[in-house]
């Protein structure tokens, strides 16, 4: 498959990569010194499941030059998907799709709202996993697992294939829900649970689960999203939560989330996209969510400084 990264951080970098290892035909898009470095070097990835290097790498800032492919992996921050669907035009013909691997769940409406219904998959994928410099990525936890489907639930000819290129794919685990809604709730429950908590208390994993006041935290996240989530129409069940739990147990012990790396190293944030969706959701669904509410306000000075809205 010819497959376009837009966005070539370190998510669309390990995934990306990895088919490009697998023998895809992939372009990354990437900007500055990113860019320059792969172009130059090509993508070097350190991982615990094997460091590999894809070069030469094609790599771009203008999509125009990529070309239509058939596939999209969307790698930018989430609050920088509206500005990328119109960017990424010229990636788009007729089959293409598109799948967004951002933390939330407002991506794949912000997409269809710029590119219309067609190209838009639902997908997440859950890695830890950074930048340590230009053109390198470090995955240093976790098994790194992406999940995409077509947001009616319906099975489909493009949503095979490309499962079937990431099964060829080492270091990767893919799934293809039928119900891509209650995979993608199930993800905001663990993300917003564990950036909140983690931000909030400036403290990695391996304090915050052991703690019984943050442990209670979590929970009490992810309990108001169980219940934002049923009232949203997605029948997400009980072991949302117990399931959440369990994988911040299996964190290593220095383990923090990108958004709270963001916050507290001053750079903008998924704050919005996480803990300010479901305040906003809650909101509009009349559901009670004090424990998020108070998290997102605690944090929203932090995201307003970085953002240059405030000065303290």
């Amino acid at each position: 498959m010819r497959i376009a990264v837009f966005g070539t951080g370190a998510v669309g970098g390990y995934f990306g990569g990895r088919l490009a290892e697998a023998g895809e035909n992939l372009v990354f898009i990437a900007r500055g010194r990113h860019l320059e470095a792969i172009q130059r070097d090509g993508l070097r990835v350190s991982s615990i499941l094997g460091d590999f290097t894809v070069a030469p790498a094609e790599a771009t800032d203008d999509p125009a030059q990529a070309g239509p492919v058939d596939a999209v992996l969307l790698g930018v921050k989430a609050w920088q998907v509206p500005e990328a669907a119109r960017a990424m035009r010229p990636l788009l013909g007729p089959d293409t799709l598109v799948v967004p691997l951002q933390n939330g769940i407002e991506a794949a409406d912000q997409l269809r709202a710029v590119l219309g219904t067609k190209p838009v998959l639902g997908g997440l994928c859950r890695v830890m996993a950074w930048l340590e410099g230009p053109g390198q990525v470090c995955h240093a936890g976790l098994q790194p697992a992406i999940a995409f489907g077509e947001l009616d639930g319906s099975e489909s000819a493009r949503v095979e294939r490309l499962r079937d290129a990431f099964r060829r794919a080492r270091g990767v685990t893919v799934e293809t829900p039928r119900h891509i809604q209650i995979a993608l709730w199930g993800k905001l429950l663990f993300i917003a649970s564990v950036s909140g908590v983690g931000a909030a208390s400036r403290a990695p994993a391996g304090v915050f689960r052991r703690l019984p006041e943050t442990r209670e935290l979590l929970e009490a996240v992810g309990r108001e999203i169980l219940v934002l989530a049923r009232a949203s129409d997605v029948p997400l069940g009980e072991e949302a939560v117990v399931k959440m739990l369990a994988a911040v147990d299996g964190l290593p012990e220095s383990a923090t989330s990108s958004m709270q790396r963001d916050l507290l190293e001053g750079r903008p944030s998924e704050l919005e996209a996480q803990l300010g969706a479901v305040v906003r959701l809650a909101r509009e669904k009349g559901v009670p969510a004090p424990v998020t509410s108070v998290l997102y306000a605690s944090l929203l000075p932090l995201e307003k400084k970085a953002r240059g809205e405030l000065a303290f």
